[in-house]
């Protein structure tokens, strides 16, 4: 973008490059597509609603399946990420994230047994596409020095949760007093609306994440064919699979899926510590990322619980009664993203105001903070349970309680985290360090349909059992964190 552009531009979105309100509203779109779809994923999946039947199939196998296609989403944010740097352009990688997007949700919202899998293949490798690289063209929108650049990020980033309050509205509703399949295609018609106008304001990005990285003619050829390759041998495994050629258990594809990020993830780390070449400082950075990795992968783990075990219990124990109007189960993921407008102001101006005073906790100590708030949260859960075995359905404010204090925990681990992993990573390996910080989701996103699907195997009586279990995962952790806290903390290098 000209320096003339910019100028001229300055005050077209809040005061930042118009650029930034064609990323707005498609990111925005994307989250209410998202969001809308995951919060009916498992009560279609299992027995439904009254009145509005689902798959039945059972809650060990509907956890598992919301697991891996959580984790998938933020896995396949390394490819995607991948492709944009070397054939797309981050522009073209948005696009095309968000058409496949679109699709994919309106394959949803075919009435197919079928095509269930499909569309859930369609969304993630979309959201892979789009995800990682729409924040790129965001930071391109600005110069290194300009004053803007926080506040462009912060702008951006209430675009999640305004989407993702309409998509808990919009499609919950839909969804669950309609039909299943409106919801899904509600998501579909947001996904258009996004895609829309993005290529209607396209124009306005300038050259922002337009261009891939250069290289030579042949090394790109070569690269569009495997890719290509690579594109077609996966296709064939999902339509095979869709036609019922093949078929995996869910339960068994999850665990081995969480074998295989484990496996990446300290592969990747053991070489950056031992083979990559780091000074001491760096590999003293390392190690604390490595232990804010495992924080980060529980605490999404339990975070995650929303959309699967909270969700049925939602459904089975809690009365959503106000007066004659029944809820829909979904509304209630409405809470965090409210409570994330209403507290994010608090917790941004908390660390301003303990740092002038030197009282602002090092980074492994707030994210030990943020998973005392996850573990507080299932404490929460044990009595909400407790109370539903003696008398259900019980109130809503247990959920209520149970989601602010979650929300607490995000608002100190989650921007912690990003921040931590731009700050202390490796100059020379940041793109990748990045993309452990998606693996981390990824992750927590599989152990999250795992531990739900243990967690609602047999109703109530299997939700104590595993919450506490949750209970003494985040406490332990959290205390390993603040111990480590004194002796492993971040260092920006000199050099860097």
């Amino acid at each position: 973008m000209s320096q003339k552009e910019t100028d001229l531009s300055q005050n077209g979105f809040f005061g930042h490059p118009l650029g930034l309100r064609t990323l707005f509203f498609t990111e925005l779109w994307e989250r209410m597509s998202y969001y809308g779809m995951r919060g009916l994923l498992v009560l279609y999946m299992t027995i439904g609603v009254i009145g509005n039947p689902g798959l039945g199939w059972s809650n060990i196998e509907a956890n598992a399946i919301y697991g891996v296609y959580a984790g998938m989403v933020y896995f396949l944010a390394l490819p995607g990420g991948w492709l944009a740097d070397n054939l797309l352009g981050y522009q073209k990688a948005v696009l095309y994230g968000a058409i496949i997007i679109m699709l994919g949700h309106f394959t949803l919202a075919i009435p197919l047994e079928q095509t269930f899998i499909l569309g859930l293949a369609l969304v993630a490798v979309g959201t892979g596409l789009l995800k990682p690289n729409i924040s790129s063209i965001v930071g391109q929108l600005y110069a290194d020095d300009d004053e803007r650049r926080d506040s462009g990020f912060t702008v951006f980033y209430m675009s999640i949760n305004i989407g993702s309050m309409l998509g808990f509205a919009i499609c919950g509703y839909l969804g669950e007093r309609i039909g299943w399949h409106w919801g899904f295609g509600a998501a579909g018609i947001g996904m258009l609306f996004g895609v829309l106008q993005y290529i209607y304001f396209r124009d306005k990005l300038g050259e922002a994440g337009l261009y891939p990285n250069a290289m030579s003619q042949d090394r790109r050829k070569a690269l569009r064919f495997w890719t290509i390759t690579t594109i077609l041998f996966f296709s064939a495994i999902v339509i095979t699979g869709m036609f019922g050629i093949w078929n995996v258990d869910p339960v068994f594809f999850a665990e081995r899926f969480r074998d295989f990020l484990v496996v990446v993830s300290f592969i990747y780390f053991g070489y950056l510590f031992f083979f990559a070449g780091l000074t001491s400082s760096e590999k003293k950075n390392v190690l604390m990322l490595l232990l804010l990795f495992i924080g980060a992968a529980a605490f999404w783990s339990g975070f995650d619980q929303s959309a699967g075990s909270l969700s049925i219990f939602t459904r089975d124990y809690v009365n959503l009664s106000f007066g004659s109007f029944q809820a829909p189960v979904s509304w209630t993921q409405f809470l965090n993203p409210l409570f994330v407008v209403m507290f994010a102001p608090f917790f941004a101006y908390l660390w301003i105001f303990l740092g002038k005073r030197n009282l602002n906790p090092n980074t492994p100590i707030k994210f030990a903070i943020g998973l005392i708030f996850m573990g507080l949260g299932f404490i929460v859960m044990l009595y909400a349970v407790e109370y539903a075995l003696i008398s259900a359905p019980v109130g809503v404010q247990w959920l209520l309680l149970t989601y602010l204090l979650h929300t607490f925990g995000e608002l100190v681990l989650s921007p912690v985290g990003l921040s931590a992993f731009s700050r202390y990573s490796p100059k020379k390996y940041l793109g990748q360090m990045m993309g452990l910080w998606f693996l981390a989701s990824s992750l927590g996103g599989v152990l999250a349909g795992l531990f739900g699907g243990e967690a609602t195997e047999s109703g109530l009586t299997s939700m104590t059992p595993i919450f506490t279990e949750l209970i003494y995962y985040y406490f332990i952790l959290a205390v390993v964190l603040i111990g480590l806290s004194f002796f492993i903390k971040g260092k920006i290098n000199s050099s860097q």
